[in-house]
């Protein structure tokens, strides 16, 4: 099950995702970092790959060659909204 990391639905392809390919209910681009089974914020780079270009913005289209589509859900990325809610909760907390 591939699922976008944006709004954490399913999308439906099968095939191999294309640089241009948009998620269909939130068009948020798919080939991106933050999909990519190599992804990993903890390693150099934020990538597992060995000998990848450097991506400086994770959620935007990119041309990389080792890009393999996440498969499961997307649990290590919090949602915009999830972020403002913590900020949110913080200037409360005394």
């Amino acid at each position: 099950m591939k699922v976008c990391h944006k709004c954490r639905r399913e999308i439906p392809f099968e095939s191999r995702v294309l640089r241009s390919e948009e998620c269909p209910w939130c068009a948020a681009p798919l080939h991106v970092c933050l999909n990519c089974t190599f992804h990993d914020p903890s390693m150099y780079n934020e990538c597992r790959e060995v000998g990848t270009e450097r991506v400086q913005y994770r959620d935007e289209a990119n041309f990389c060659n080792s890009f393999t589509y996440r498969e499961g859900e997307v649990s290590d990325h919090e949602t915009e909204a999830e972020k403002a809610k913590k900020k949110l909760d913080g200037l409360f907390n005394f």
